[in-house]
Formats: C-alpha cells, sequence, structure tokens
C-alpha cells in the first residue's frame, strides 16, 4: 500500500483496502504496512485492521520456528500502540502454553478477556485450562475451561496403558 497524499474520508473504504493490502502483502513487508495502517487518524479502527492481521498471522505461525523472529519484527511494528502490542504479547503467552515452554501464570490470569477465552475454547494443555477453570476472568471462560479440562481428563483415563 503506497502512502496517501490524502486519507479517504470513509474508514470503512480505508479498512477495506487496509484488509486487502494485509491479504497480500509479502513477509518481508508486512512489519512496513502495519506501521504505516497505525498511523491512520482513526485508532480504533487502524487497531481493528492490525489485530485482525497479527491474529491471523499468530495462528498461522504459532507452533512454527519462524514466530519469535517474525514477532520481535512485529514488535517493532507495533510499539508505539498499546493495544497491538499486548495482543501481540498475548499471542506469545498462548504460544508458550501451546508449546509447553515456560509460562507465567500471573500472566494468564491478568491477560484480556479475549486471550483468557481463547485458551479455554482451543487449548489442547491441561494447565491452563485447570487455572481458567478455576480463576478465569468470567462464568463463562471458567466454565469453557471446566468442560474442555473434564472432557480432556476422560479422554486421558479412558486411553490404554503404553
Amino acid at each position: 500500500m503506497s502512502a496517501d497524499s490524502g486519507w479517504n474520508a470513509d474508514e470503512h473504504v480505508r479498512f477495506a483496502r487496509y484488509r486487502q493490502a494485509f491479504d497480500e502483502v509479502a513477509p518481508a513487508d508486512a512489519a512496513a504496512l502495519v506501521a504505516r495502517v497505525l498511523t491512520d487518524p482513526d485508532k480504533g479502527m487502524a487497531n481493528s485492521a492490525v489485530c485482525e492481521y497479527l491474529d491471523r498471522r499468530a495462528a498461522e505461525l504459532l507452533a512454527d520456528p519462524g514466530y519469535p523472529s517474525w514477532c520481535l519484527e512485529m514488535t517493532r511494528a507495533v510499539m508505539a500502540d498499546d493495544f497491538c502490542t499486548r495482543r501481540l504479547n498475548e499471542w506469545t503467552l498462548l504460544r508458550a502454553m501451546t508449546l509447553d515452554e515456560p509460562w507465567d501464570v500471573e500472566s494468564l490470569l491478568t491477560a484480556s478477556n479475549w486471550l483468557q477465552l481463547h485458551t479455554a475454547e482451543r487449548s489442547l494443555a491441561t494447565s491452563p485450562l485447570q487455572i481458567l477453570a478455576e480463576n478465569g476472568r468470567t462464568r463463562r471462560i471458567r466454565n469453557i475451561a471446566q468442560s474442555r479440562l473434564s472432557a480432556a481428563q476422560r479422554s486421558t483415563s479412558t486411553e490404554p496403558d503404553r
């Protein structure tokens, strides 16, 4: 996406253009595009467009060895934006939990509802599910985590010993 001499007044048009640009961007150009979008005068819309990209790309790279270098590059691009920085940090926490790498319980407990819900709905790791079943921020998060934890424990107890 080239630099505009002026902004289209309609944020919906800009958002659509940003989404298309993120769909087409080469990995080597992604950080520059993220930084460019974050200069949009409508901060909420810009955050939304960037976080949509971060969510898609982080999900694709979550267990990939390329995630750390991508994350470092994106961290530099979003450093002036607290919301996008937090989202990227939460993806990194999710990666650690997913790969059974060291992570901090307090980080999960103070994470956004988005991360807690995402973890409760999708994690296969019993440790974060146990923590969220007991201490998730909302009743919905606690219930989903408890249900998935119970299902995981049932499937583990019915598997034959090897």
